[in-house]
């Protein structure tokens, strides 16, 4: 079975086609993911942030103001709902039977580690953060945009 690749990022969202790798509610399937997505989401979110944005923010950054946004507001859910929408676009990924910010709003922690384990199923791992993955190779479709970016 082929990799599947991520689609140009123009920044107009292309129309999703693709399943997700695996469902919104099948969080048990990785039991350390689902611990550390209940008990922390924001390194959850850290994680899948840095790997939606290709390196161009940090884990700790993007993990820190959503825990300030969950502190401060809680509202992190509408944080938290644009990389799904990202993400969706990059890998022309399919629209839930409800939009992002309603997913993220009513089931976070299930949002999060169903991102997070599309993008292992894309094979990225995201502890290692954007630069790790670009480095041993996981991330193909990314190597081009790296050098885009003068690196």
């Amino acid at each position: 079975m082929a990799k599947p690749t991520a689609a140009p990022v123009t920044g107009v969202p292309v129309v999703g086609s693709a399943e997700w790798s695996s469902g919104l509610l099948d969080c048990c399937d990785d039991c350390g993911l689902c611990c550390m997505t209940f008990w922390c989401p924001c390194i959850t979110f850290g994680r899948v942030a840095e790997i939606v944005d290709r390196g161009t923010t940090s884990c700790g950054a993007s993990g820190a103001l959503y825990g300030l946004l969950c502190h401060m507001t809680g509202c992190q859910w509408i944080y938290s709902c644009t990389y799904r929408s990202k993400m969706r676009a990059q890998y022309g990924l399919t629209d839930g039977p409800c939009g992002d910010c309603c997913v993220h709003f009513c089931c976070e922690r299930c949002a999060l580690c169903q991102q997070y384990r599309e993008l292992v199923a894309r094979g990225y791992d995201p502890k290692l953060g954007w630069h790790l993955n670009v480095e041993r190779g996981a991330a193909a479709d990314a190597a081009p945009a790296v050098q885009q970016m003068g690196r």
